[in-house]
């Protein structure tokens, strides 16, 4: 899987060169920022029949994926390619990066709390709660927390997460908002 820059992308672009460019991020981070021209393909739907077809992405020209940092983006990447995508390029710090380059981005009338804050959140209070659970009720609860940081050590060395997968299909990440086109 090859990478690139989101100022490399961006001078792609500005030359008039047809890309395809793919968004992995859940559609609620898609309508608070996003890079114009970007095909959304929240990457727990990514179907890459359907993006072949439908959608039009051809699996012998470029698709450029963005995720919120780069590591939705690598996952997707790694799907395309299995499926005979061969030349899928991963945006180097995803639309974050993109966003503080300068490069032009449309934005949102919302702001949404990113997936990866979601499931710190959610992280810490089940840790909290097998906590107090085993003091409070019954010291065998410990192993609540013991199963959250063995995910996250998990998730850690794989780089996946289960939990942001399953964060990311909550009514509140699924909707899309409103966000100008500019």
């Amino acid at each position: 899987m090859k990478t690139i820059t989101p100022a490399q992308l961006q001078s792609r672009i500005q030359s008039g060169e047809k890309l395809h460019l793919l968004d992995v991020r859940t559609p609620a981070e898609h309508a608070e920022v996003h890079v114009p021209g970007v095909h959304l393909a929240p990457l727990d739907r990514l179907d890459p029949v359907q993006l072949a077809g439908e959608q039009g992405f051809a699996k012998d020209q470029p698709i450029f994926v963005l995720c919120r940092s780069g590591s939705r983006a690598k996952q997707a990447a790694e799907k395309l390619e299995k499926d005979g995508f061969r030349e899928c390029h991963v945006v180097e710090g995803g639309t974050l990066a993109w966003a503080e380059a300068g490069l032009p981005v449309n934005r949102g009338t919302s702001k949404v709390m990113s997936l990866e804050r979601q499931v710190r959140i959610a992280a810490g209070a089940i840790v909290l709660c097998g906590v107090l659970l085993a003091h409070f009720v019954n010291p065998a609860l410990m192993w609540l927390s013991g199963f959250v940081g063995a995910g996250l050590i998990f998730a850690g060395i794989t780089d996946t997460c289960a939990m942001g997968m399953l964060i990311s299909k909550l009514p509140w990440n699924q909707r899309g908002g409103s966000c100008p086109a500019k």
